[in-house]
């Protein structure tokens, strides 16, 4: 048993969509709800101790998504930087991302330098955004880079180099996968996989969360007597 909570915290905020369907609404409802979600887990976060939150926003996947729910999940990723700062400035939450910058629209980019920009003097946490991101890409981006040295010289190819490796990696709606997400910094985090649908994932749901991983016994390769 480890006893201890995780510092560095990272969430695949999975099943969106499939709240709107039981709703009988429209996918881009349920990229509301749950983005609604993530701010007050992101509060929570920070209040409980985590020094860096990491969630998987839109992945290099989503681009093959019906192209009218690709503009509403931009259109809302935009409004929410516009939104939702001043209140991470309030609470000390730092905003960084994650991601290939590639095909994105330059007015979004723009409102993303602006935010890091607005938040880089926030100190109580960092809230890592994964936006147009996919592991096997950052990896193999860092390994054409990659001139030998061992595995603190390839981390610093890495898309952001002083992320964390996650203490711990939650995914919400039942499924059991990480999807082609912080497949590197992954390699020792305890999985905990959740039944709720990410827009019913409640404050008391991330406390079961941190005690399942108390419980743990963390080994990282070693043998415990």
């Amino acid at each position: 048993m480890s006893g201890d909570a995780p510092r560095y915290v990272a969430i695949i905020t999975d099943g969106n969509g499939r709240w709107a369907a039981q709703r009988g609404l429209a996918p881009i409802a349920g990229h509301e709800a749950g983005a609604d979600v993530v701010r007050e887990r992101m509060k929570d976060a920070a209040r409980m101790g985590v020094k860096q939150l990491t969630v998987y926003s839109f992945s290099t996947e989503n681009w093959s998504r019906p192209a009218d729910e690709v503009e509403g999940l931009l259109r809302l990723f935009a409004d929410r930087l516009v939104d939702e700062v001043p209140e991470m400035i309030e609470v000390g939450i730092r905003l960084r991302f994650v991601g290939s910058r590639t095909g994105v629209p330059q007015k979004l980019l723009d409102r993303m330098d602006r935010a890091e920009e607005r938040t880089r003097h926030c100190e109580k946490m960092d809230m890592f955004v994964a936006f147009n991101y996919g592991a096997r890409a950052e990896i193999l981006q860092a390994a054409e880079q990659y001139q030998g040295g061992g595995e603190e010289e390839f981390r610093k190819l890495l898309h952001v180099p002083d992320l964390e490796d996650p203490d711990l990696l939650i995914r919400t709606s039942g499924e059991q996968r990480i999807s082609n997400y912080l497949l590197w910094q992954c390699a020792y985090a305890e999985f905990v996989f959740r039944e709720e649908l990410w827009p019913d994932f409640t404050r008391e749901a991330f406390v079961e969360c941190f005690d399942e991983y108390s419980r743990r016994q963390r080994r990282f390769g070693g043998r415990v007597a």
